[in-house]
């Protein structure tokens, strides 16, 4: 059953919290909190990992992972699904790694790859961000000055969103949504 395995992937947090929210996007979030709840080393080490459904060990990951699997908590699995993309349209997607051909590997945990694939898809909101209508499961990219990814959190302080983002020391949840410049805002739906 997928939220059994849900529940084995985040550890903490139990298969029926998943169960129980309908909503997309609140999924995408509760999966991304769960992660900051796994001890997690910064390890962005190239890998040969399976697919579909292919992860780095769950106790390793950058920023870009945290998204990855914030996305499997709510059943998306977004390595195919840029996979699919980019062997469809792969001249869309950035070549600043010298690639000829699309990587299972690695192309979904590549930053600039996800946020192509998102624009790609329709769920490019913009470059400002409008904080009385984010909502949970939002994906913000940034440049500091590396491209950077987190996704939007269920909490909330002093009105902004707490994000949850892997910066070097683990999936955290902070306030950190103006802390860099926003390269882009998504908000992807099934």
């Amino acid at each position: 059953m997928k939220l059994d395995r849900r529940a084995a992937l985040f550890g903490l947090l139990s298969a029926p919290a998943f169960a129980q929210e309908a909503d997309f996007g609140r999924r995408v979030a509760l999966g991304a909190e769960a992660r900051t709840r796994v001890p997690e080393i910064y390890d962005p080490a190239y890998r040969s990992i399976a697919y579909p459904m292919g992860d780095v060990a769950n106790d390793r990951g950058v920023c870009a992972d945290t998204v990855i699997r914030a996305f499997r908590a709510a059943d998306v699995d977004l390595q195919q699904l840029v996979h699919r993309d980019m062997a469809a349209a792969f001249a869309a997607y950035p070549k600043i790694w010298g690639l000829t051909r699309p990587d299972t590997n690695i192309d979904h945990r590549r930053v600039p790859n996800l946020e192509t694939f998102f624009t790609r898809k329709g769920a490019r909101l913009g470059r400002e961000v409008d904080v009385a209508l984010m909502e949970p499961g939002d994906v913000i990219s940034w440049r500091i000055p590396v491209p950077h990814i987190g996704v939007v959190s269920t909490r909330r302080i002093n009105g902004r969103p707490l994000m949850v983002h892997n910066v070097g020391a683990g999936s955290r949840l902070e306030d950190v949504l103006f802390e860099w410049p926003v390269q882009g805002w998504f908000r992807y739906a099934l």
